[in-house]
């Protein structure tokens, strides 16, 4: 796009290059394949979301932390949860014996889930899970709690690691071999 001189052009560009196709690759703002943000005038029009990684050895205990986070503007929620819940092991587990609770919030069952959430505007807070092997569970989880409550899928918003490299090259808590786990 052409900027009277002295002025930024609207959109920068790289130097022409035609068999390079740019725009094509990359997008514009809030479009496919969003490499440039997911929102179209990024936080001018939505702000970011504000949320604080939290976790504690309850899910009682963690819901009594989102709400009072929410109440004082927080707009996400980032779960933190133990090691046995990362590592695929429920609470009542020999192997997870002295780790329940310890870095984070546990979650072995659905009710565990309806706990976290109890009184959590599901449709409305976006909520990131720091997960990676048992994420699809956990999601899962997290899904039938909102469906219970009537909110439709489509409402319910946040993210998920699912980084199994990272479990296996850098935590060393893997619980499913790499290989495979790269199929997906």
């Amino acid at each position: 796009t052409q900027a009277p001189a002295g002025r930024l052009p609207l959109l920068a560009e790289p130097v022409k290059d035609p068999d390079e196709q740019f725009l094509h690759r990359i997008g514009f703002p809030g479009e496919y394949p969003y490499t440039r943000g997911i929102q179209p005038t990024m936080y001018r029009g939505r702000l970011w979301t504000f949320r604080q990684y939290s976790g504690f050895g309850s899910a009682s205990e963690t819901n009594r932390r989102f709400r009072y986070l929410l109440s004082r503007g927080q707009t996400g929620l980032s779960v933190a949860f133990d090691l046995p819940t990362q590592v695929g092991y429920d609470s009542d587990h020999p192997r997870a014996r002295g780790e329940v609770g310890r870095c984070g919030v546990a979650i072995s069952t659905i009710e565990d889930m309806r706990t976290l959430f109890h009184e959590i505007p599901l449709g409305e807070a976006t909520v990131s899970m720091t997960i990676n092997a048992t994420a699809p569970i956990l999601v899962a989880l997290l899904v039938a709690v909102a469906e219970e409550r009537g909110i439709p899928r489509a409402r319910i918003g946040g993210t998920v690691q699912n980084d199994i490299l990272k479990e296996y090259i850098a935590r060393g808590t893997y619980i499913y071999p790499p290989e495979p786990s790269l199929r997906l």
